[in-house]
């Protein structure tokens, strides 16, 4: 694994060098934010409302952006992963294997919205039957796990090219659908909630915006990339961490506003009634070539694919950290992949839509949220804990507001899901 040079350097080359040998961790997280269960609720949003709630996603990546950056902060100052300080805190088994247990539980149904993806988008693309599909989706990581070793490094140099798959895939969906410039600026930055159709879309952007999985993984990723626990040597990681954050991130939200935006030009400028994914990729065709819905397709299927193997990350990372044991990353796959595989099988064969079952899985998640949110709250404003790296009052006071939100607004989704029976 690359790792940041412990000697005291100045200059730009050193800078970015050593900014280079510690970028990974937030790209790898970031498909997290960019996963096809993005890609429903953004399309969702742009063909339903148009232009007119971009601001959602752009406040929910901000949201992210912080969240996110306190993970790495809370590995980078700690010598800990999340996972591992939450079994520390816990102290007594009686405690952490419930803990452990929700959280593995939280990475399966996380790793389902990316199991139907790559299953959707081998339909799609390739026409390979749905059922086929999720026999041929177990082997997805297992591939890219075994082109790559198993190599950190080398899986980051993967997901650079999943990711510039995905933003150039958008950058040509966004110029081939031809938005309108003044509605998209408009609905960036005048927030819009006159019904409760775009309350319940609003509730959807943000609460599905952090997931469990992603923020206990971050903290792992940027932990493995210190092996010099000096002060200086760590404060310095930290200015990386913040920057790559920032990029990372900011990718992110950008991705998801152009699905956002792509949707709103080519289904709600014409009247196009668009509310999955299927029917995104078939409607494009017909309007704007076979070239822009075979684009589409490719973007998702590398969605799903990279996607999945920060699950399977953060299952490592879940595992290592709250148990102490370490099991393979292969081991790990086959069965999260396998567990998935028997909801979205028995969907199929019963005529049931398998999308369907991402309407329970968002459903359970939203109870989950709190297992990372809360620690991680607590463990960045704990000065024992952090040293000098503790929050400052006004970080820990407004990511407090943003966990608030989040778990406030999953409270409301849950609540209509069950219509009000809770």
């Amino acid at each position: 694994m690359a790792q940041l040079e412990t000697t005291q350097q100045y200059g730009s080359r050193s800078f970015f060098r050593n900014f280079a040998a510690y970028f990974g961790p937030a790209l790898v997280v970031s498909v997290a934010y960019i996963d096809p269960g993005n890609y429903g609720t953004d399309i969702s949003g742009g063909a339903s409302f148009g232009y007119s709630m971009l601001w959602v996603v752009w406040m929910a990546s901000i949201m992210a952006m912080l969240l996110q950056y306190l993970s790495g902060k809370v590995g980078i100052a700690t010598g800990h992963s999340l996972p591992e300080l939450i079994r520390l805190d816990l102290k007594k088994r009686t405690y952490v294997i419930p803990y452990w247990l929700a959280s593995e539980a939280a990475v399966a149904m996380t790793d389902l919205a990316e199991f139907l993806g790559t299953v959707l988008a081998l339909n799609l693309l390739f026409g390979i039957p749905l059922l086929y599909g999720t026999f041929l989706s177990v082997l997805d990581v297992l591939l890219i796990l075994g082109l790559t070793g198993g190599r950190v490094r080398r899986l980051e140099y993967f997901f650079m090219v999943f990711v510039s798959i995905i933003g150039i895939g958008f950058v040509y969906e966004v110029f081939i659908t031809g938005p309108s410039l003044g509605p998209l600026v408009a609905g960036s930055v005048v927030p819009q909630l006159g019904s409760v159709d775009r309350l319940l879309l609003a509730v959807g952007v943000i609460g599905a915006t952090v997931m469990p999985h992603a923020v206990f993984v971050h903290s792992a990723l940027a932990n493995d990339k210190i092996t010099d626990s000096r002060v200086e040597v760590k404060r310095r990681a930290m200015r990386f961490h913040r920057l790559e954050s920032i990029i990372m991130f900011t990718f992110a939200g950008f991705v998801n506003a152009a699905i956002m935006i792509m949707a709103a030009a080519a289904f709600y400028a014409h009247g196009k009634q668009v509310a999955t994914i299927d029917e995104a990729y078939r409607t494009l065709s017909p309007l704007f070539g076979q070239a822009a819905a075979v684009v589409f397709g490719i973007t998702l299927l590398a969605s799903g694919l990279s996607s999945s193997t920060t699950g399977t990350l953060a299952g490592q990372a879940i595992m290592e950290g709250m148990l102490g044991k370490k099991l393979h990353l292969w081991a790990r796959r086959i069965v999260t992949r396998l567990i998935n595989t028997i909801p979205t099988t028995v969907a199929i064969l019963s005529g049931v839509e398998p999308l369907q079952i991402l309407v329970y899985s968002q459903v359970a998640l939203s109870l989950m949220l709190p297992l990372p949110l809360l620690p991680l709250w607590k463990f960045t404003r704990d000065r024992d804990l952090m040293g000098s790296f503790v929050n400052r009052k006004i970080t820990t006071v407004v990511s407090g507001v943003f966990i608030l939100m989040i778990i406030s607004l999953n409270a409301v989704l849950l609540y209509v899901s069950f219509g009000g029976r809770i």
